[in-house]
């Protein structure tokens, strides 16, 4: 019998550091999978944060850069100034660039600068232990808030890609999730749209994914899809919120 799926040639052999269920593995395989269809991994430049995924270059056989928490957008900058024939994406959590970060990625996009972002949303801290972020929801329970978060006191959850769709440079930015098949379909679709726009010379783009920590949520890696498409799908919207058309 003939295979039908294999491991795309812009992943290494590694054995993942991620915690079972943990929705990074999903999105590193599709940013593989869109690199090798656009035959672009040895122009390919990836920035790892500071989080979970800080080890990111590990599991690519492309080069990879390492930022201070939240500095990659500064660093894709530079890259690709300096080198604007290079694919150069970030991958960072809502905590690198939605909190410590929020300056450094709102700016590169109001410049418009030509790189992609990969934005990892899952409402919190993941690798300091499960903190409140920037994108918490109403009322969750993390280790910094343990009776919930309290709006009147910290604020509603930012929206990053609705905060950044309102700028008025061109740029695209979507929003989809990895918690099933049906979604995922979707997120490699935007995926490999940002990368085209970026082989294209045409804009900022942003991709953020809807994500899961059943780690740090204290639940089972199914419990966590199920509470992910309960509770962030109906205030984290899917769709695409700004392209350049």
């Amino acid at each position: 019998m003939a295979k039908t799926y294999k491991k795309p040639e812009a992943l290494s052999d590694q054995h993942s550091h991620y915690c079972p269920g943990c929705t990074h593995g999903v999105i590193h395989r599709l940013l593989a999978e869109v690199i090798d269809e656009l035959d672009i991994r040895g122009r390919t430049v990836g920035i790892a944060p500071v989080g979970c995924a800080v080890l990111a270059y590990n599991y690519f056989t492309f080069d990879f850069q390492e930022a201070a928490h939240g500095r990659a957008p500064a660093m894709a900058t530079g890259i690709k100034r300096v080198r604007p024939d290079l694919m150069v994406f970030t991958y960072q959590g809502d905590g690198d660039l939605a909190s410590i970060g929020m300056g450094e990625i709102i700016h590169a996009a109001n410049r418009g600068e030509k790189f992609t972002s990969i934005f990892v949303n899952n409402t919190v801290y993941g690798m300091t232990g499960g903190q409140m972020a920037p994108t918490t929801l109403p009322n969750q329970q993390t280790t910094t808030s343990p009776f919930g978060r309290d709006v009147a006191d910290v604020g509603m959850p930012i929206k990053v890609a609705e905060l950044l769709s309102a700028l008025g440079t061109p740029a695209y930015i979507v929003r989809q999730a990895v918690l099933k098949p049906k979604y995922i379909v979707r997120a490699k679709k935007a995926i490999k749209r940002a990368f085209q726009y970026q082989l294209d010379d045409r804009c900022f783009s942003l991709v953020e994914l809807v994500s899961t920590c059943p780690t740090n949520w204290g639940t089972t890696p199914l419990e966590a899809i199920q509470w992910a498409e309960e509770e962030m799908l109906p205030y984290y919207e899917l769709g695409e919120f700004k392209s350049p058309e």
